[in-house]
């Protein structure tokens, strides 16, 4: 079956059917395209060009042209919009034209923040350009921290390590804070409540220290679509903010379904787990080979749908299926490796 037949038939079947709380549709969504910025780098466009990015979504070029313009910007689209190009762009286009520029991009993950290098890199090494890009963490060599305090013009690391391994360190920072341009905070929803109140104190450190050097840099946030991202951002900066929520990119037609697991004893109001419900259904997403992503709050459960999972399909159904479970952008995630169509369940 197709993933729209697969949707059919949770939609009609009498043991799916009963168990769906609510279920909501998305319609599909057509892009919306702006220039580039007039002021970008010749270098820069063409390459975007080369790259088969004859535009930028309305949310990348309303961000670029507030970034260069001075302006602190939070960029609030979902995942997968196109928010990456929403930095790297402008920071980009300063070291062209200043190469003593400097950038810090902090993510709150290592595994983020080395996806993000690898995106980096590759756009680097397609302009030709000498734009040195390095991270900086726990697992940094000291053989390579000192190259990077003099020479990285993008310094990539988390407000942990900006936190014990930088600012407490600035006088050997010295060509950073001088030259700081840009300040990126990606993912800047996970900071809220403590962890949030954590950050806007080495935010304020770091403004201080920038200050201190002469330097004033503009901050670039990003973030999940959440209710209040402007006074969030405000927050943890301490400056006004401007935000970015046009979305631009395109969507294809999204299915948003609440299934409650089956009660299995009524006088207790006990229901079948959650995890066996998860496990069931993705299966026979995967029997059908609908690539298939399924993620949970808690890493214990990931295995043990990991588990279930290879379990089911042994044999017949789990020939030429790879299952995974990965930590990254998604924290807790099973990656079934199939076609082209894609299915999400989240417990």
């Amino acid at each position: 079956m197709t993933l729209e037949q697969i949707i059919d038939y949770l939609k009609n079947d009498p043991d799916i059917k009963g168990n769906i709380s609510k279920w909501k549709t998305y319609p599909a969504k057509e892009a919306i395209y702006a220039p580039f910025p007039e002021i970008l780098e010749p270098l820069l466009i063409e390459t975007l060009r080369q790259k088969g990015i004859e535009n930028l979504y309305s949310h990348q070029a309303e961000a670029c042209n507030n970034i260069l313009a001075g302006y602190d910007t939070v960029v609030v689209t979902p995942t997968a919009s196109g928010k990456t190009l929403c930095y790297n762009l402008p920071v980009i286009d300063k070291v062209l034209k200043n190469n003593d520029s400097r950038a810090l991009y902090l993510f709150p993950t290592k595994a983020l923040a080395q996806d993000q290098l690898s995106e980096l890199h590759s756009f680097i090494q397609m302009l030709d350009v000498d734009i040195k890009t390095y991270t900086f963490d726990g697992d940094t060599p000291q053989t390579a921290r000192r190259a990077i305090r003099s020479a990285g013009h993008i310094v990539i690391s988390n407000p942990d390590m900006l936190h014990v391994g930088i600012l407490p360190h600035h006088t050997k920072w010295i060509k950073l804070f001088e030259n700081l341009e840009y300040v990126v905070i990606d993912e800047i929803h996970h900071y809220r409540g403590v962890f949030g109140s954590h950050l806007s104190n080495v935010i304020k450190r770091l403004k201080r220290i920038c200050d201190f050097y002469g330097s004033s840099p503009t901050f670039i946030c990003c973030s999940a679509t959440i209710a209040n991202p402007g006074e969030l951002t405000e927050r943890i900066i301490g400056k006004p903010i401007k935000v970015v929520n046009n979305n631009g990119a395109p969507s294809g037609e999204r299915h948003f379904v609440l299934y409650n697991p089956p009660v299995i004893n009524k006088e207790l109001g006990i229901r079948r787990s959650a995890v066996k419900e998860a496990a069931s259904l993705a299966s026979n997403i995967m029997r059908n080979k609908i690539q298939t992503i399924v993620f949970a709050h808690y890493r214990l459960y990931v295995e043990v749908i990991l588990t279930y999972l290879q379990r089911e399909l042994k044999g017949k159904f789990g020939q030429g299926i790879n299952v995974s479970s990965v930590q990254g952008q998604l924290p807790n995630a099973l990656v079934i490796h199939q076609r082209r169509e894609l299915g999400v369940l989240g417990i």
